[in-house]
């Protein structure tokens, strides 16, 4: 899902660059609901637990959910064009129910009580990057 947004964004980024009809703090605000899709996938995923996995997610799809609603305003408003509108479309809905059976295993998971490891220690991680960087 996370590298899926960051093509998302790439793609986007892209057509924003070519539109000459919109001002810059619209292509910003486009750009940057756009961003945050990835953005918070990354922080979701990084979590200690889970229902801030899944608040992040939510957070994800609501991006995702206001790009979309920027890019069919540039629709409606003729500064992009159907063709173009379809592949974001098409590419939108994928992450789009991606996101969401994501987080509905998580929240079976939760209903079934699965695991959902929060004891780990950052320094059991790091630790043998010291040590190696001290020989």
């Amino acid at each position: 899902m996370w590298q899926e947004s960051i093509q998302l964004f790439a793609f986007i980024k892209k057509k924003l660059n070519e539109i000459k009809t919109i001002s810059f703090k619209v292509k910003a605000q486009i750009e940057d609901s756009g961003f945050s899709v990835s953005s918070n996938i990354a922080e979701g995923y990084s979590r200690r637990y889970i229902k801030e996995t899944l608040q992040y997610n939510s957070i994800s799809m609501a991006s995702l959910a206001e790009n979309y609603s920027q890019f069919f305003a540039l629709l409606v408003s003729n500064d992009i064009d159907q063709k173009w509108f379809d592949e974001y479309d098409n590419r939108h809905y994928s992450l789009e129910n991606k996101l969401i059976k994501y987080n509905q295993s998580i929240v079976d998971r939760i209903r079934n009580k699965g695991e959902w490891r929060t004891d780990y220690r950052i320094a059991d991680i790091i630790e043998p990057y010291l040590t190696r960087d001290m020989e």
